[in-house]
């Protein structure tokens, strides 16, 4: 900490966290609150505001003796534990987190479970892993869908210069639309958006690097009051897309999470390039509005099966009720807000919402611990 004193500059080195102890367990709270571009008085009047969500959040996990179970799909093409290192991880210090496998998983399982995560899945699921989705759901069950409707991939794009963006074809409209939601089938691009690394030239037969504003790496900016978002930084995003919350009798809707204002949608099929970045954006087409990004969804949700025969590889025949439980949903119509990025020289993961070009922290690691505190509590 820098301060001006009569003689000039000093420095004092400080540790802004505190530790929580209770019996054998220890939990540091961060007092310190990112914030992209704030001042060191807005940052500290973020942070002030944002300690009693922190320390009431420890407090909980320390005293309460219940450590819920957190589950994170797989088997159907989602992000490795490498890639999930640091979300799995950092979860640890209050939920019992693991990997689900829905289509060997029982009844009995989903009934143990708190919080399921669909984490940016790739593969479609069968009609009897929706089914035992449906059951969780009914049965009180809450869900943090982290959904990509395109495949949409900077690798490829590296590769060839361009890709044609098509669709994603998960077999979850449906379900979510059930619910009360719908992702659609759309990109953002948006002029507050992260930095790529980019070839410009060459010089002595070393490439010139540098960095560049990358439309589709959209940096979502939280402004309302909701605990989830409340005070935290910018959230990093890859290939984003909308979304849209559907009249449904008896679940509460609120969009928590929107695009900036200088934003426009490429609706899927959509070709891109690599070009883009050497296109100086127009304003006039940007300056449109803010499109929805993520929800929260309250109440009792209605049965996707209802009235329907059991699909093929339920053999089970558990009550399922018309009306479940009271639950809660987040949808977030971007998988890669969830996932962190690799060193690619040794393999190590970085923490989640750490961007390696910039050397800059977003807010997703707290937008991730956040969000499962509300769903569970």
């Amino acid at each position: 900490l820098s301060m001006r004193t009569t003689s000039g500059f000093s420095q004092q080195l400080i540790f802004p966290w505190a530790l929580i102890t209770y019996g054998d367990t220890q939990i540091p709270v961060s007092l310190l609150q990112n914030r992209t571009n704030a001042t060191p008085e807005q940052v500290l009047n973020y942070s002030a505001q944002n300690l009693e969500y922190a320390f009431i959040s420890a407090l909980r996990k320390m005293v309460s003796g219940d450590w819920p179970l957190v589950g994170f799909t797989e088997g159907h093409g989602e992000p490795d534990d490498l890639q999930l290192y640091d979300a799995l991880h950092s979860l640890a210090d209050g939920y019992q987190v693991g990997r689900v496998n829905l289509d060997s998983m029982g009844f009995d399982g989903l009934e143990r479970l708190d919080v399921l995560v669909v984490a940016k899945p790739t593969q479609p699921f069968t009609e009897a892993e929706k089914y035992k989705i449906n059951y969780f759901v009914m049965k009180g069950g809450r869900i943090l869908w982290a959904i990509d409707q395109s495949d949409a991939g900077l690798d490829s794009l590296r590769a060839t210069g361009s890709q044609t963006v098509v669709a994603r074809r998960l077999n979850l409209d449906d379900l979510l639309f059930t619910y009360g939601i719908r992702f659609n089938y759309d990109l953002i691009a948006d002029m507050n958006c992260a930095h790529i690394p980019m070839t410009v030239g060459n010089m002595g037969g070393q490439a010139q690097i540098e960095l560049a504003p990358w439309l589709f790496y959209p940096i979502f900016v939280p402004t309302g009051t909701h605990p989830v978002l409340k005070n935290l930084d910018g959230i990093r995003s890859e290939f984003a897309g909308t979304l849209d919350t559907i009249a449904v009798p008896g679940i509460r809707k609120e969009i928590i999470l929107r695009s900036s204002p200088f934003s426009r949608l490429l609706s899927i099929p959509a070709g891109i390039s690599l070009q883009l970045i050497e296109e100086e954006p127009d304003p006039a087409v940007f300056g449109n509005r803010p499109y929805p990004v993520a929800a929260l969804l309250e109440g009792s949700f209605p049965s996707v099966f209802a009235g329907r025969p059991l699909p093929q590889g339920i053999t089970a025949q558990p009550v399922v009720p018309e009306w479940g439980k009271p639950s809660r949903m987040l949808a977030i119509a971007d998988g890669d807000v969830l996932t962190g990025q690799v060193n690619p020289n040794d393999h190590s993961p970085y923490p989640l919402g750490w961007d390696r070009y910039t050397e800059q922290q977003y807010g997703n690691k707290s937008f991730l611990m956040n969000a499962i505190d509300y769903l569970t509590d």
